[in-house]
């Protein structure tokens, strides 16, 4: 596997956001959860892999081309940010290796022959199942 594409860190903007959810008095006064903005078109990304992370369909991506990934699992904002910066590292990966073509094979003649003595089998035991209707 290839090594993983570097994302230079002034290429990514982070925003500290409060979290949702349940947090007692905490949750009011602290903002922990982190918003991730990168900028897709004006990245220092190969070509190839800005044009396949844009016609990726990800939700996370506006029409604008910019990534937003919102953390907020932990507690701690230096542990959402380190979160975030890995769910990126993912969405690149996954387009940076493009899969491999599918060539269409056909079944090998023992296969054909296989099958249709199976059906063969199958339709004799139905067969005998039925009723001859001479009652």
């Amino acid at each position: 596997m290839p090594p993983a594409l570097a994302i230079p860190p002034d290429e990514i903007e982070f925003t500290a956001i409060r979290a949702q959810g349940p947090g007692g008095q905490n949750v009011n006064k602290v903002s922990n959860a982190v918003h991730l903005r990168f900028d897709i078109p004006a990245s220092s990304l190969p070509a190839e892999v800005k044009e396949r992370l844009l016609t990726l369909g990800d939700q996370r991506i506006s029409k604008d081309g910019v990534a937003i990934i919102k953390a907020q699992a932990f507690r701690s904002l230096e542990k959402n940010r380190t979160e975030a910066l890995r769910r990126l590292e993912l969405l690149v990966n996954s387009v940076a290796v493009l899969p491999r073509k599918r060539r269409p094979t056909k079944p090998t003649q023992g296969a054909i022959k296989r099958r249709l003595e199976q059906k063969g089998r199958r339709a004799e035991i139905k067969a005998g199942r039925r009723s001859s209707g001479a009652d």
